[in-house]
This record gives C-alpha cells, sequence and structure tokens, in this order.
C-alpha cells in the first residue's frame, strides 16, 4: 500500500513557528505537539481540521457466547439504531463539537440495518474465537477494505481530521485477546471489566481468552492472521480506517481499547501509519495503557471512561482546534519586536511543564 511520507520540512517550520509564539518555550504542552504533528501531516503551516468525521464500525461477536458481556448480545444491533436516530453519546457529543457521524456495519446480527448506516456487512457475526477462528482471511480483509473506502470517501468529501471508534458487544474480549497476542503480556494484566462485568464473568473472560490463545497460538508477526483469529469484523474495519488515513494523509484520532488494538494491528502492517496516529484519551481498561505504550503514543485526555463508539475521541476533537487556532492567531516575538527565543534556554522548563500529556 502506498502511504503518504511526513512534510518534515513543513514540521521543522511549525516547530520554529510554535516555538516563537509569545508563551514560556513547551509552555502549551500537548497542544504544542498537536499543531506541529498536523503540519507534518497535512504539509499545511496552518492545518485545515475544520471538516471533521466520526468513524464507527460495528459487529458482532461470536465470544459474547461465552457470557463475557454484562449486556446481551442484541444490544449491539439496538445501538445501531441509537446511532441512527442521533441519540447515543458520540451523537451528542458530535453535535457539540461540529463532527459529522458516519456509521457504517460491517457484521451486525440485525435482519435489515437502519438508514443512514452504510451496510458492509461481510457476513452476520463472528464466529466463537475460543473454538474456531473469528473469521476467515478473506472476511479480515473485506472488513478492511471497508474501512479503507469509507476514509477515501470522506476525504473526497472533504473531511480532514477524523476519529475511529466501535461498536459489539464482547468486543473487549476481542481487544484484549488482541492485545495478548500481540505484545506477549499475561492475559490477567490485560483483561478489564468491559461493560462491568461481576468477578464471575471476569473470569470467564479470561478463560476464554486463553482458551483461544492455546487454541490457535498466534504468531505477533502475522497481524492479519491474529486479527482473524482473535479479531472483530468491526476492528478489521478500524484498521482498514487507520490504514486509509495514512494512504490519505489524513490525521487520526483513536478512541479507547479496541479502536487503539485496531491500530496496533495497522501498525503493524504498515509501520508507516504511525505518523497520523493521536491518542485521545486514556480508558481504565488496563489493555489501554499497554497498547498506548507499544504506539509509543500519550492520551490528551484522562477521563476514566471506557464506553468505546468514539466517544473519547470525539470529546478530544476541540483540542485540535485549539492548537491550530492558537498557532494561527498568537503573536510572535517577532510581531512585538523582540528577537526568537534560543530553543536552548527553555529546555529545563519545557522538561518539566510538558508532564504526561504529549500526544
Amino acid at each position: 500500500m502506498n502511504h503518504k511520507r511526513l512534510h518534515e520540512e513543513v514540521q521543522r517550520q511549525a516547530k520554529r513557528h510554535v516555538d516563537n509564539l509569545t508563551k514560556p518555550l513547551g509552555s502549551l504542552g500537548a497542544l504544542e505537539q498537536i499543531y506541529v504533528r498536523l503540519a507534518g501531516i497535512t504539509g499545511q503551516l496552518h492545518p485545515d481540521i475544520g471538516q471533521k468525521a466520526i468513524v464507527i464500525m460495528c459487529g458482532d461477536h461470536g465470544i459474547a457466547e461465552e457470557g463475557v458481556s454484562a449486556y446481551p448480545q442484541a444490544v449491539t444491533g439496538l445501538m445501531i439504531h441509537n446511532f441512527a436516530k442521533g441519540k447515543a453519546a458520540v451523537n451528542v457529543l458530535a453535535r457539540q463539537h461540529g463532527a459529522e457521524v458516519r456509521v457504517i456495519d460491517v457484521g451486525s446480527l440485525l435482519d435489515e440495518v437502519p438508514i443512514p448506516v452504510v451496510d458492509r456487512r461481510v457476513r452476520k457475526g463472528t464466529a466463537n474465537f475460543t473454538v474456531a477462528p473469528a473469521m476467515s482471511l478473506n472476511e479480515a480483509e473485506q472488513a478492511i477494505q471497508a474501512g479503507l473506502d469509507v476514509v477515501r470517501q470522506l476525504k473526497a468529501e472533504g473531511t480532514r481530521l477524523l476519529a475511529v471508534g466501535e461498536m459489539g458487544i464482547g468486543n473487549t474480549t476481542s481487544g484484549a485477546a488482541l492485545t495478548a497476542a500481540l505484545t506477549g503480556l499475561e492475559v490477567e494484566r490485560l483483561t478489564g471489566r468491559g461493560t462491568g462485568v461481576s468477578d464471575e464473568s471476569l473470569s470467564k473472560k479470561q478463560q476464554a481468552i486463553k482458551q483461544a490463545l492455546a487454541t490457535h497460538r498466534p504468531d505477533p508477526s502475522r497481524p492479519l492472521e491474529v486479527l482473524a483469529q482473535l479479531g472483530g469484523l468491526e476492528i478489521a474495519g478500524m484498521v482498514g480506517c487507520y490504514l486509509g488515513a495514512a494512504q490519505e494523509g489524513l490525521p487520526a484520532v483513536m478512541d479507547g481499547l479496541i479502536s487503539t488494538a485496531a491500530a496496533l494491528v495497522a501498525v503493524r502492517l504498515e509501520p508507516m501509519v504511525k505518523d497520523v496516529l493521536f491518542a485521545s484519551h486514556l480508558s481504565v481498561e488496563p489493555a489501554h495503557a499497554v497498547l498506548l505504550q507499544e504506539l509509543g503514543l500519550e492520551p490528551l485526555i484522562a477521563a476514566g471512561m471506557r464506553l468505546g463508539e468514539a466517544s473519547g475521541a470525539t470529546l478530544s476533537l476541540p483540542l485540535f482546534d485549539s492548537a491550530v487556532g492558537l498557532a494561527r492567531e498568537m503573536a510572535t516575538f517577532a510581531d512585538l519586536g523582540l528577537p526568537e527565543p534560543n530553543p536552548s534556554l527553555g529546555e529545563i522548563e519545557q522538561g518539566e511543564e510538558q508532564g504526561a500529556n504529549q500526544p
């Protein structure tokens, strides 16, 4: 796949510009990093991110049969209808922050997909991955293609900033399983309560993942195969979104555990995908911090969220607007007739102020 490379010279110009704004070096923390990275991705010294889109990939999971969720599997379909009506949390947040919501069904059990949800179903739900691969390699590739297609269409329609999320009962189990397979870390360390399951259900969840790992013996050097063995159709769809974002030079904001697991698969398939990724928030799901560390990205927000459906990614969008607005509208030292600051003079102060909130 062809992926756009970073505009390194523009990124250097953006770094010099942000350092020359009337403030102590590095004092705007993550906002400075957002602006510089956006400039490098878009090739624009003052990036245009006015048109934003949120893609929600949806699919059902056979692993739900193992009692790993606090909610019945039918909730996936009910939430797809909720998205269509504009009544889910992400719809509310999207309206507040001026973003379009695009919902893609790549694998629900619904008999009929509601308008305006896009029907790109590869199959109705995945298999129970404790006993069989969740899907075939071909099915995973079809779902990836659905993600690629939606991002290309959004870019052609004028989208300049993308947020990526999901809906699928049982998918925190899949996300934790993918994380375990790709990192080799212990299942107990990576498995959280997802929708808020009991101790008994949490134990079932951990045992299901262990059984799947023993059954399939996933090879982390073959990420597409791992995705087919343990993933979900909506996770594969998000992999396609990230691959598409890298191809189109489109900044892509990850959501929580499942969205970030998909991002790691995409980066393992094509390392340059990492160049366009931003971490929106830190989920309370334990595997999420591990995934972010694996990707070398720091979250912008820590709000104790674990909803999914791109809610955390959408909540972070105003930070991107603020980053670009500050760079565009703040005066520079040159505007005040002062010399540019020497970056070396601000290194100690910058190191003290940056903290953990760097993307």
